[in-house]
């Protein structure tokens, strides 16, 4: 009898801790390179603060690009608006369907009005520019962390503990 009491306790343990390990439990901003054979995550952990930026300098006009998003009840990307401070290359003129541009001190602030995606991909350039994420009050330096000429998922997911172990946790303090 005591030996199977010791058996189930044992099998229960295991159970737990396989729980524990291999259940996706949080919420994570991630960045995923997946032309690899080893997929490699990069990540976020979130927390209430459901608002993030990209920042990257614009290759030709060298000036800031600000993409901002917001993080929906269903881990899905909210585009909130791009702001800019040049029209020519690469960047919008004009307002499309269901979105607004506006001028405001030199910045030109595209917004969107409800355009949801999954999730996105995020090329890394070898262009000595910056490359950004913001949340929560902190910067973190993309390039210091993601490889250059790579490309990456970017998803609002959620981790096992096992697969934040295996990944890297950007913090911005290197």
């Amino acid at each position: 009898m005591r030996y199977v009491i010791s058996s189930l306790l044992v099998l229960f343990s295991i159970l737990l801790l396989s729980i524990f390990f291999f259940l996706p439990l949080k919420e994570v901003l991630s960045f995923t390179e997946t032309r690899t054979q080893q997929e490699r995550i990069f990540y976020v952990p979130t927390n209430q603060q459901r608002t993030f930026d990209i920042r990257y300098v614009h290759s030709i006009h060298l000036t800031d690009v600000i993409e901002s998003y917001e993080v929906t009840e269903n881990r899905d990307i909210r585009m909130l608006s791009m702001s800019y401070e040049n029209l020519s290359i690469g960047m919008p003129g004009e307002a499309g369907e269901g979105e607004t541009i506006d001028l405001k001190d030199g910045v030109y602030t595209l917004t969107y009005k409800d355009r949801v995606i999954d999730s996105f991909r995020l090329h890394i350039g070898r262009v000595d520019a910056d490359l950004a994420l913001r949340y929560n009050g902190v910067e973190i330096d993309l390039k210091e962390y993601l490889e250059k000429g790579k490309s990456y998922e970017f998803k609002v997911q959620r981790l096992t503990f096992y697969q934040m172990m295996k990944g890297e946790k950007l913090n911005g303090e290197r």
